[in-house]
């Protein structure tokens, strides 16, 4: 049986535990943060959030889908070279298989879902 789960608006923009900066990052220093939701494990979900600082993304292992919070990147897709702006209200989907960079500019943060 799932789980539900609320989180309040307080929380989503509170602090975070600091998780150091992303990994293979190669521009920037996007130190991390992050607040992983007590969900039932078939869904995992929380808040992350970047400072400053580019990566690039191989190959996601699932599929994520966010909604920004606040900041703002430039998201490249590997498969089409397109760059996309995202910001504040924006929702992606990284698709399980995706590749591509993230290039974040104004510290971001974001809610995530992971399946």
């Amino acid at each position: 049986m799932s789980t539900y789960v609320h989180v309040p608006a307080a929380t989503i923009i509170g602090p975070l535990e600091p998780s150091g900066q992303r990994p293979g990052a190669d521009s920037g220093d996007p130190q991390l943060g992050i607040l992983r939701f007590d969900t039932d494990g078939a869904v995992r979900a929380g808040v992350w959030e970047s400072a400053p600082g580019g990566w690039p993304v191989e190959s996601r292992e699932d599929t994520e889908t966010c909604y920004i919070v606040s900041g703002r990147a430039i998201i490249t897709d590997g498969a089409t070279g397109r760059t996309y702006e995202v910001s504040a209200g924006d929702v992606i989907v990284q698709p399980q298989g995706w590749h591509g960079r993230w290039d974040v500019k104004e510290t971001i943060r974001k809610v995530w879902s992971l399946r």
